[in-house]
């Protein structure tokens, strides 16, 4: 695996929707050309942010088809593959064309709450089926469970060059810090938390798989790269800049609030597919104020 694949800022990207519902494929692929020329260094198709929970298997697969075509081998791309029937993920590895796509990302089991052994037995799986390499997704808040610390430097030694990278959402710096110190050569630590980007590259991870760079890529991305480049102090200006604005975005869950800053920034129309619903007027007032400052 190229030593610096899945260095630096990947996008996780919302699915834009037209106000009936439908996806709105004219501004994924105007969405994609400006991450691109916003900087960022990969881009993850169909993770959580997507919503692809609420798409059919013909928008899946449209969606997947299109952002392909618009990169047009520009950027690497990750496709999100997880779920908590291991057989379904295997057989949707199975049936899928990874033309085009450089790793998998796949969540956690959600719902069933498996044990640290069916964990392990669930990636273990995935990583045998895949063709491309596996990014781990561990958000205990979404899903339920944690990925322990031991489990993941078991995974990632168990399938070297597999296995190849956690995006970790946890929010336990310590857990973090222990897959960071112990972790075997080549294996890779990925922030899964906007806010936590920084002092996680300052502690040795590669960068951020970012819902934030949806709407802030430029910034999101000289963050990182400054980081990554050892020059704190500037990246640490641009975290504070972002960050009132970063913690507004979850304040009502994720793709929530993104899609309410990427509407006043004229990018989609801010339609999202049931049980997921517009921000509250108060947030979005809320969100206007924030980038209006940030913005000054």
């Amino acid at each position: 695996m190229n030593k610096s694949l899945f260095n630096g800022t990947g996008v996780a990207m919302i699915t834009p929707f037209r106000k009936q519902e439908t996806v709105d494929f004219f501004k994924l692929e105007s969405l994609v050309s400006s991450l691109i020329e916003g900087g960022v260094d990969y881009i993850v198709a169909l993770g959580t942010t997507s919503e692809a929970a609420t798409l059919t298997a013909s928008e899946l697969s449209a969606v997947r088809e299109c952002i392909v075509e618009s990169v047009a081998s520009r950027v690497p791309i990750v496709l999100g593959m997880g779920g908590n029937n291991t057989q379904t993920v295997l057989d949707n590895i199975n049936h899928t064309n990874f033309d085009g796509f450089s790793a998998i990302l796949s969540v956690a089991p959600y719902y069933n709450k498996p044990n640290q052994k069916g964990l392990y037995q669930h990636f273990h799986l995935i990583a045998e089926a895949s063709p491309v390499p596996v990014i781990l997704y561990n958000v205990p808040g979404r899903t339920g469970v944690n990925i322990a610390a031991d489990t993941t430097l078991q995974l990632a030694t168990d399938h070297p060059g597999k296995v190849v990278a956690i995006k970790e959402a946890s929010g336990n710096m310590s857990q973090i810090m222990q897959i960071l110190r112990s972790k075997p050569e080549g294996f890779k630590v990925i922030s899964g938390d906007d806010a936590l980007t920084l002092p996680m590259i300052a502690l040795g991870a590669s960068g951020v798989i970012s819902v934030a760079a949806n709407a802030l890529p430029h910034d999101m991305s000289a963050m990182v790269k400054l980081a990554l480049k050892g020059d704190f102090k500037k990246a640490q200006a641009l975290h504070y800049k972002m960050l009132p604005l970063m913690n507004a975005m979850f304040e009502e869950g994720n793709p929530t609030g993104v899609n309410a800053l990427m509407e006043i920034e004229g990018l989609i129309s801010n339609t999202l597919r049931l049980p997921l619903v517009k921000a509250s007027k108060t947030l979005q007032s809320k969100i206007t104020a924030l980038y209006n400052e940030y913005n000054q």
